[in-house]
C-alpha cells in the first residue's frame, strides 16, 4: 500500500503559510497532503493523479485555486478571517487544519460562495479559479465551473430516496447519457448506495448518508471538491 503524510509546504507557492489573524488560533497552519513515496509495481501506475512526492516542487503555472489575502466579516461587524492565503495545485489533495472556530469552514464557504446564507462576505483579497476572479459568482455558477462543496452534516433530502438524492446533483448536466454514466460511476465508488438506492435517505445510516452526500457532489462532474 502507499503511505501518505501531512507536511508543511516547502514554500509559499506550495501553500506552507500560516492562517494569520484567525481569532482563537494563531498557530493554525495550512498543510499539503503529499504522497510519500510512491511504490512502483509492474503494470500499475504508482502515481496516477500526479500527486507530488517529498522533495518535488509544484509547477506554479498549474494552480487551480488561488486564495490571496482574503478577509471575511459576518453581520458587517464580526471579523472571522484576516489575511488568509492558500493555493491548490492541479491534481493535488490539500487540507486546512485547526481547532474549532479557527475559520476552516468559513474559508471553504468563501471559495464556494456560500457565505451570504450565513450573512457573511469577503471584504478584502481575491479568490481565483484558473486565473478567473470568482468572489462574485453564485454557487450555481461555481458548480457549473466544476467547484462543488460537500457540506458537513450530510444534508441529504430525507424524504427522497438515495438515487433521487444523487440525481439532484446532476441538475447542471443536460445529457441523459452523461447523467447515467455519472450515476454508475458513483455506484462503483460506493456499492452500498446501489444496494440502498430505493431507500429513503431518512432510513439509512449516517455513513450511507455521507456516501450519498459525496456521491451527489460527484454527479456534477467536478474538477474540485471542497
Amino acid at each position: 500500500m502507499q503511505r501518505y503524510a501531512l507536511r508543511k509546504g516547502d514554500n509559499a507557492s506550495a501553500a506552507g503559510r500560516p492562517l494569520r489573524g484567525v481569532p482563537g488560533l494563531g498557530r493554525a497552519s495550512y498543510y499539503r497532503l503529499c504522497l510519500q513515496p510512491p511504490i512502483e509495481r509492474a503494470g500499475i501506475a504508482a502515481n496516477p493523479f500526479n500527486w507530488q512526492s517529498e522533495g518535488n516542487t509544484m509547477d506554479s503555472k498549474n494552480i487551480v485555486l488561488n486564495v490571496n489575502g482574503i478577509e471575511v466579516i459576518y453581520n458587517h461587524v464580526i471579523l472571522v478571517l484576516k489575511g488568509v492565503s492558500l493555493q491548490v495545485p492541479e491534481g493535488s489533495i490539500v487540507a486546512i487544519l485547526g481547532g474549532n472556530g479557527a475559520g476552516k469552514t468559513t474559508t471553504l464557504r468563501a471559495v464556494s460562495n456560500l457565505l451570504k446564507g450565513e450573512r457573511g462576505e469577503v471584504t478584502k483579497g481575491n479568490i481565483d479559479l484558473r486565473g478567473e476572479r470568482i468572489e462574485n459568482l453564485s454557487p450555481a455558477d461555481l458548480v457549473k465551473r466544476g467547484v462543488v462543496q460537500v457540506m458537513e452534516g450530510r444534508h441529504c433530502f430525507a424524504h427522497l430516496t438515495i438515487e433521487e438524492n444523487l440525481l439532484t446533483g446532476s441538475y447542471t448536466r443536460s445529457s441523459k447519457a452523461e447523467i447515467a454514466a455519472n450515476l454508475e460511476k458513483v455506484y462503483n465508488y460506493f456499492p452500498r448506495l446501489k444496494t440502498r438506492r430505493t431507500s429513503q435517505a431518512a432510513y439509512t445510516s449516517g455513513g450511507e448518508q455521507q456516501m450519498c452526500a459525496i456521491g451527489r457532489a460527484l454527479m456534477t462532474n467536478p474538477s474540485m471538491v471542497l
